[in-house]
């Protein structure tokens, strides 16, 4: 059985089949979560971020026009709402320890002191991607977790491509330079 386009799935649901937004939810709904955890740091707020994007993308839903990958204008929205609460919480005494950027999935094959060593190099990462600044922190998390082409990043973001790949060289110049820094102790 062949899998619907996200587009006729909208054109479904503009038409009033629920099921077929809630495809879409089901879909979306752990890529955009994951993007938005990273972006603001707490589950919780990332949870509501990508709660309020399905609920903005409902909300507009009849407006919708397949000019773009669906993918592209829903991830559009979530950054969208990803940096204004960066800006807000930047403007508030912040709440979520680092620690609770990420939560890595324990591998139960691993030994004990290889799960340690993962966790000591996620947590490395995760301290890296908390100091990018919220562009560089985006470009990394839309490529390398996402998967996006340098297009359609360019189009989530509204730059040019080569805008897109200088953030992107100095995203990575700033992370590789933080688990440098580290090194020493991750070894």
């Amino acid at each position: 059985m062949r899998e619907v386009d996200d587009w006729e799935l909208v054109a479904q649901a503009q038409a009033g089949d629920m099921a077929a937004f809630a495809a879409l939810v089901r879909r979306y709904q752990a890529p955009v979560m994951h993007f938005c955890r990273r972006m603001v740091g707490s589950p919780q707020d990332a949870e509501e971020l990508a709660q309020e994007c399905f609920v903005r993308l409902h909300r507009h839903l009849r407006r919708l026009q397949p000019r773009a990958r669906f993918s592209t204008m829903l991830f559009g929205i979530a950054r969208n709402l990803a940096l204004n609460a960066v800006r807000d919480a930047s403007r508030r005494p912040a709440h979520a320890p680092p620690e609770e950027l990420g939560r890595p999935v324990p591998d139960t094959a691993a030994s004990p002191a290889r799960r340690a060593q993962v966790r000591e190099i996620e947590s490395a990462l995760e301290q890296g991607l908390a100091m990018l600044s919220p562009e560089h922190r985006e470009v990394i998390l839309l490529r390398e977790f996402q998967g996006m082409d340098y297009e359609t990043m360019a189009r989530v973001l509204r730059c040019r491509k080569g805008t897109v790949r200088s953030r992107l060289a100095r995203a990575r110049e700033q992370l590789r330079e933080h688990l440098i820094a580290l090194g020493g102790e991750l070894l």
